[in-house]
């Protein structure tokens, strides 16, 4: 053996770089085979090139198969799903001991929701204890046994609440919403509370809601900069009690999203917590009311110098008065937004062409701009949609609903062309068919010059905008082979 491999640096200098060219050929076989092969090479390479084999773990199973009484039932011929643990003594302290050897080289680990079936082979180990102690990013889909996996290395976490009626074969890595919360739901989210204040090297997080006392942890940390909470569609949202708490502000986070039945949960957060650096806030939920709306937007105010991102998606929306939603004018004094995105099913989102010279006006810096569910009859018209894009010389990309049968535009005016915006997306609720198609893709032509095609919305309202698109491809073609005659003459 050459002198330099005897150096512990470089040996794995060169076993890493060996993992990586079979990792960018997407080998998983022959990467794992190369590695068992280096591992029992010699005593030297044996350590590095398990740390390495074992280094990406998906499921329980491959940890298992250390077992050799498990080897026949692991190592099975027929690879379909079935519950081969069902009645499987589980393991004893030797065989325990000889599991952890393993598992204490994982770093990246993913347990899908089929694997709960596993754990009663696991009960020698105690819930508390953490098998994993090198883990540093985790996707767990399952609340149960927390202690196993939540280690204090861990900087990237996803836990997935349980649903045993969806722990079906081929959903391992399906979300599984909570149906019904009962107690045991509660205490479950209470335990991944409790067992998140472990983890004190986190830089990314998503999991059901957490507690106060979670968030407190949370604001401590300093290399966290992306929060994700996943709620339970269509269950009552676990509400937080008003604790007088003293929290740190979340110095470095910069994306915060949520995804729950209601708003209240993630309003609740934004009003007592404090997030100087957040760039990015992504919400969707099932139902808004005008109400929870408002406070909504009075919450998210509070990062109005610092939000570039912003996203909310609802499916309902419920307002005593049959008003549709105006949240253009809270988010005028958003000025730093480069994406904003606004979608409703309901078509419930209020745009007029006032509006959006406004919020053009309001938004310097704005790149993309997505506008769903404005309204059966939008009142938008091609007039004001020009107007206002001239405030916004960096837009990349729009999607607004459109009023198609009125074009106010002169065709034949001298063109004011706005040349940054490449992805335009129009609906035309109500519209089956525009009537001027030549003359709006002259318009788009001449006024838009890098709009291709339009992006057709999917939805019923799309096919209006095939005889646009092919007028505007034939603009675009003689416009080439004039280009190119020029060229040669």
């Amino acid at each position: 053996m050459h002198q330099a491999l005897l150096v512990s640096d470089v040996l794995l200098d060169i076993f890493a770089h060996v993992d990586r060219i079979l990792r960018i050929a997407n080998r998983p076989l022959s990467r794992r085979k190369s590695l068992a092969s280096l591992a029992a090479t010699c005593k030297a390479f044996h350590e590095p090139a398990m740390d390495l084999l074992w280094a990406l773990v998906y499921g329980l199973e491959p940890l298992l198969g250390c077992v050799t009484r498990l080897h026949p039932l692991v190592y099975r011929t027929s690879r379909d799903w079935d519950p081969w643990a069902a009645g499987v003594v589980p393991l004893s302290a030797d065989e325990a001991r000889q599991f952890l050897r393993h598992s204490a080289r994982i770093r990246s680990l993913v347990i899908p929701s089929t694997d709960n079936r596993l754990f009663p082979l696991l009960s020698v180990i105690p819930v508390e204890a953490c098998a994993f102690p090198r883990l540093q990013a985790l996707t767990l889909f399952t609340t149960t046994h927390l202690g196993l996996f939540l280690s204090l290395t861990l900087r990237r976490c996803s836990v997935f609440p349980d649903n045993a009626d969806d722990a079906t074969p081929g959903t391992a890595l399906v979300y599984s919403s909570i149906k019904t919360f009962d107690k045991s739901t509660a205490d479950q989210l209470s335990l991944l509370s409790d067992h998140v204040r472990f983890c004190k090297e986190l830089v990314t997080l998503s999991c059901p809601p957490l507690d106060w006392a979670a968030w407190k942890h949370l604001s401590n940390l300093p290399a966290l900069v992306e929060v994700e909470v996943r709620g339970s569609h269509g269950a009552t949202p676990w509400l937080l009690e008003p604790l007088m708490i003293n929290f740190s502000p979340f110095l470095h986070l910069t994306a915060l999203s949520f995804s729950a039945h209601s708003v209240a949960y993630a309003t609740t957060i934004l009003h007592h917590l404090q997030f100087p650096s957040l760039k990015s806030f992504w919400i969707d939920v099932d139902v808004l009311t005008s109400t929870e709306a408002e406070r909504l937007f009075c919450a998210l105010s509070r990062c109005k110098q610092t939000l570039e991102q912003l996203t909310i998606i609802f499916e309902e929306y419920h307002d005593p008065q049959r008003n549709s939603l105006n949240a253009i004018p809270h988010l005028l004094s958003f000025t730093q937004l480069r994406s904003l995105r606004l979608s409703n099913h309901d078509s419930c989102i209020y745009l007029d062409n006032n509006l959006l010279l406004e919020a053009m006006s309001a938004w310097p810096h704005i790149r993309t701009l997505q506008m769903e569910g404005c309204g059966i009859h939008p009142a938008v018209t091609f007039c004001g949609l020009f107007t206002a894009i001239r405030q916004c010389p960096q837009l990349e990309s729009l999607q607004l609903p459109i009023d198609a049968t009125n074009i106010d535009i002169d065709p034949d005016a001298e063109p004011i062309q706005h040349t940054s915006l490449q992805t335009l997306d129009l609906e035309t609720s109500g519209t089956y068919y525009i009537e001027n198609a030549e003359v709006l893709a002259r318009i788009i032509f001449n006024w838009l010059p890098c709009v291709d095609q339009f992006n057709k919305v999917m939805d019923d309202d799309w096919e209006p905008w095939d005889e646009v698109d092919a007028h505007l491809l034939s603009l675009r073609t003689a416009a080439l082979h004039a280009t190119g005659a020029a060229s040669n003459t």
